[in-house]
């Protein structure tokens, strides 16, 4: 197993993560010099060994910072927020392939780039809708957009877990899905 396939799971002082979907981690780099700063616990260790003449160390698999970050109160509105909220899945017509974001009320008759007027849609709907108002079309989302907050936006990644999870993050994590050793 090389360093670079040893990321550390980041928790905050309160032993939850920073973030679910991306995951928070650092690559064994940061990780280290974060323990050599004091600036994390480490919680949990590979079986991998980092060396230097004078040296070694087992490479964290998690690690708690010392300092709590208290989350943002309001999530940025980005695309991927966007896709995030809407659960990366067309508010037309369910697809989750293809996705990009539509105005509900288009930029064309006065609409804004807001949470409360982009949804996700899929580029086959998005084309469809065009610039007409969703009355015009008899296209409606299946739900209203609305900003979110953090927890709905941590609660909604949970649902994609990544592809890779270590055994010794199982007790930090929440996921319906099996992990892999």
């Amino acid at each position: 197993m090389s360093p670079e396939s040893c990321p550390a799971l980041v928790l905050n002082a309160d032993f939850r993560p920073l973030s679910y979907y991306p995951l928070s981690l650092w690559p064994w780099q940061e990780t280290v010099k974060a323990v050599f700063m004091e600036r994390v616990s480490i919680l949990s260790e590979y079986d991998r060994e980092v060396r230097s003449p004078g040296f070694v160390m087992r490479l964290p698999s998690v690690v708690a910072l010392k300092k709590y970050i208290a989350p943002a109160r309001r999530p940025a509105f980005t695309r991927f927020n966007v896709f995030l909220r809407d659960r990366f899945e067309c508010q037309y017509c369910g697809s989750h392939e293809d996705l990009t974001f539509d105005h509900v009320l288009p930029k064309s008759r006065g609409g804004v780039t807001s949470w409360d007027n982009v949804v996700t849609a899929c580029a086959p709907c998005n084309l469809h809708k065009g610039g007409r108002l969703v009355r015009e079309c008899h296209m409606y989302p299946r739900r209203r957009p609305a900003r979110p907050s953090v927890h709905e936006l941590q609660d909604n990644g949970r649902a994609f877990p990544p592809r890779f999870l270590h055994e010794t993050w199982r007790d930090y994590l929440y996921w319906d899905t099996e992990l892999e050793p």
